[in-house]
């Protein structure tokens, strides 16, 4: 591995646990509701987030572009290439590892759905943002989800399909893969032994509680992968600063979702 990469990825798994904790506001296309109301007022919002210190966020290129600027510097940057959806409705590439670059990123994401009859062309994206980003040794991190095609195409937390996932991210050859959790410390702590690039969580469907978020991410901790990027489940909730520092206690210092719930004042 060249040296800027290196560096780069230091920066973002920059923690002494080794585990990320990252903050994700990449989400709009997504949402064919319209957009989160956490998500609405973004300054306030990244705000709110940088000052839980996460070792991360990723957003798409335009946030980045007017609402990042006062911190800048602050916490590494990661820029979202892709926008997608798993029934295809929405699937391309927005932004070049040269743009997430001269954006100060320290790392770029691209977005890969898996099974089904797109998946080739989900893979292709991966590969041509893989290529692209060696000539700035730029870390690519893939979201890659695995999809159920029984019915409407939704996302399988599956354990082989999950397990496939990874595997595809892997042989096209990105730096970390982040894929969701599959509900079996056991199953999730295999996959993640499989693979030889850093493996973290997403954060998952939002959930009712945040005790409840929490305690999912203390089984991905227990599993063994390198931390998780969460989105809903920090902004999805009113007091977005103290549920950021509040997974910082349980990714980092493997604390149980009540005391680290304590820990961070709620």
């Amino acid at each position: 591995m060249n040296v800027g990469k290196l560096v780069r990825l230091n920066r973002i798994f920059a923690h002494p646990s080794g585990r990320l904790c990252s903050i994700a506001v990449d989400h709009f296309i997504g949402y064919t509701g319209g957009i989160p109301e956490g998500l609405r007022q973004i300054r306030a919002t990244l705000a709110a987030i940088v000052a839980g210190e996460p070792d991360a966020v990723t957003m798409h290129k335009g946030i980045a572009a007017t609402a990042w600027s006062p911190f800048a510097g602050q916490v590494p940057l990661i820029v979202q290439s892709v926008i997608g959806r798993p029934d295809d409705t929405a699937y391309e590439k927005l932004t070049t590892p040269e743009e997430a670059v001269r954006l100060g990123a320290d790392a770029i994401a691209v977005v890969a759905f898996v099974r089904g009859r797109t998946e080739a062309r989900h893979l292709r994206v991966v590969a041509d943002c893989v290529r692209e980003a060696v000539r700035f040794d730029l870390p690519v991190i893939c979201h890659i989800y695995p999809r159920d095609m029984s019915g409407l195409p939704k996302v399988s937390f599956v354990p082989e399909d999950v397990a496939w996932a990874v595997r595809c991210a892997v042989e096209v050859g990105v730096d970390v893969v982040k894929t969701p959790y599959c509900g079996d410390v056991q199953a999730y702590a295999q996959i993640v032994a499989d693979s030889p690039v850093p493996v973290v969580a997403a954060g998952g469907p939002k959930q009712e509680t945040l005790e409840s978020a929490l305690g999912m991410m203390a089984e991905v901790v227990q599993s063994g992968a390198r931390g998780a990027t969460i989105g809903r489940n920090v902004w999805g909730f009113a007091q977005i600063t103290k549920a950021v520092f509040a997974f910082k206690a349980v990714i980092h210092d493997e604390k149980r979702p009540k005391e680290a719930l304590r820990i961070a004042g709620l």
